[in-house]
C-alpha cells in the first residue's frame, strides 16, 4: 500500500444520528450529502442512515438527488440547489423536492411540470442573501406559487431558509422573518408540511430554530463548528490515513500530497497521528508530504493525517482551522481516487 485511503466508521455515523435526534426531538433530522456526503460516500451513508431510520435527506442538486433515491426509495429528498432546465421532469420522476428561491425560478419550474404537481420548498432570504426571495417581493410570489399549485403544476409542501449565524441578535431577527413568511404563505392559501431553517449549529444549540425539520451536514459526519467547542455525542467518523513510503535519520515521508487534495498551506502547523504519538507535519509537496520521524520508524506504516485523536492527529476542523477555513473543507477537497473504507 503506498497511498493514502480514508476509513469510514459508519457505527460512529449511527452514534451521531442518536445524539443529533434526542437533541433535537421532535423535530426530524435532514441528514445533508452534498459534495459525495462530505467526502464519505453517498451511497453508504444514506442505506447507514436509513438503516435507523431518517426519512429525510439533502442532495444540493437532483443528479445527486437520484443517487439518494436509489439508496433510500422511501426516502424524502430535498434538493436545493437552483434547477437547470430538465431539473424539474428529473425531480418529478425521482420523487425529489425542490428548493425554488427565484420568482423566475418559479415560473420555469411550474412551466417544466405543467400539471404533474412538482413537490417543491419556497425560500425566503431572511438575510444571508445567497438566493431566496426578498420579504418586500415575498407575499407576491406565495400569491404566484397558490395559482401554479391550484393549477397543479406544484406542491408546496416546504418553506425555508438559510441563517447567516453572523450573532444570535441576527439569527433571531431571521427567525422572525421566517415565521411572518410562513404566515404569509399560508394565508396565500398555501398549506407547507415542513419548515425548515436551521442548520448544524443553530439546530443543535438552540430549540426555537428547529421548526420541522433541522439540515444537519457537518455534525453528522461529527465535524465541529470553526472554532466551536467538542459536543458530547459527535465524534469524527472519517480519518485519512497515509503509508509511510520513505525512513530517513529524523524525519519519514508519507503517501500523500497536495494533488490528492491535502492543503499544502497546512505544512508546519499542524500534528499527525504517528505510531509513537503526535507528530509535526512539516512539508507537504505533490504526492508525498514529510513528517517529523519516531523510533523504530518503518515503510508501511500507517500515519494518521486527521482523525478523531486517538494517535494525537488534528481532527479535520482543527486542520481548517490552522489555514482559517472549516472543516468540511478539508473532507470535500480530498481526491474522489483516495480510497474509502466503510466499516461498522
Amino acid at each position: 500500500m503506498t497511498g493514502p485511503r480514508v476509513r469510514v466508521d459508519l457505527a460512529r455515523v449511527r452514534d451521531n444520528l442518536a445524539t443529533l435526534r434526542a437533541r433535537i426531538e421532535p423535530a426530524q433530522v435532514m441528514v445533508v450529502v452534498k459534495d459525495d456526503a462530505y467526502g464519505h460516500g453517498v451511497d453508504a451513508i444514506v442505506r447507514t442512515a436509513a438503516s435507523v431510520g431518517i426519512g429525510w435527506f439533502g442532495s444540493f442538486d437532483v443528479a445527486t438527488g437520484r443517487a439518494v433515491r436509489a439508496a433510500a426509495p422511501d426516502a424524502r429528498i430535498f434538493a436545493w440547489a437552483t434547477p437547470e432546465p430538465g431539473d424539474a421532469s428529473a425531480a418529478v420522476e425521482a420523487g425529489i423536492e425542490l428548493g425554488v428561491g427565484d420568482a423566475g425560478v418559479l415560473e420555469a419550474v411550474a412551466a417544466e411540470s405543467a400539471g404533474r404537481g412538482i413537490r417543491i420548498h419556497l425560500k425566503i432570504d431572511t438575510g444571508l442573501h445567497r438566493n431566496g426571495v426578498r420579504p418586500e417581493d415575498w407575499d407576491a410570489f406565495v400569491a404566484r406559487a397558490a395559482v401554479h399549485e391550484r393549477a397543479g403544476d406544484v406542491v408546496v409542501t416546504g418553506i425555508w431558509s438559510h441563517l447567516a449565524e453572523a450573532s444570535d441578535a441576527d439569527d433571531d431577527l431571521a427567525r422572525a422573518l421566517f415565521e411572518q413568511a410562513v404566515d404569509a404563505a399560508r394565508a396565500a392559501g398555501l398549506r407547507p408540511d415542513v419548515r425548515h431553517l436551521a442548520a448544524s449549529a443553530a439546530g443543535f444549540a438552540r430549540s426555537e430554530f428547529r421548526h420541522d425539520v433541522v439540515r444537519f451536514g457537518a455534525f453528522v459526519y461529527g465535524v465541529r463548528s470553526a472554532d466551536g467547542a467538542d459536543l458530547a455525542g459527535i465524534a469524527p467518523a472519517a480519518t485519512l490515513l497515509a503509508p509511510v513510503v520513505e525512513v530517513g535519520d529524523t524525519e519519514v515521508r508519507i503517501g500523500i500530497g497536495s494533488l490528492d487534495g491535502l492543503p499544502s498551506t497546512l505544512a508546519g502547523r499542524v500534528d499527525v497521528g504517528t505510531p509513537a504519538g503526535a507528530g509535526r507535519l512539516r512539508a507537504i509537496d505533490l504526492t508525498t508530504s514529510t513528517v517529523e520521524g519516531w523510533t523504530g520508524a518503518a515503510i508501511g506504516d500507517d500515519v494518521v493525517v486527521f482523525g478523531a485523536g486517538s494517535r494525537g492527529e488534528s481532527s479535520a476542523t482543527t486542520l481548517g482551522e490552522a489555514i482559517d477555513t472549516v472543516g468540511e473543507e478539508i473532507l470535500v477537497r480530498l481526491s474522489p481516487l483516495i480510497p474509502r473504507e466503510h466499516s461498522g
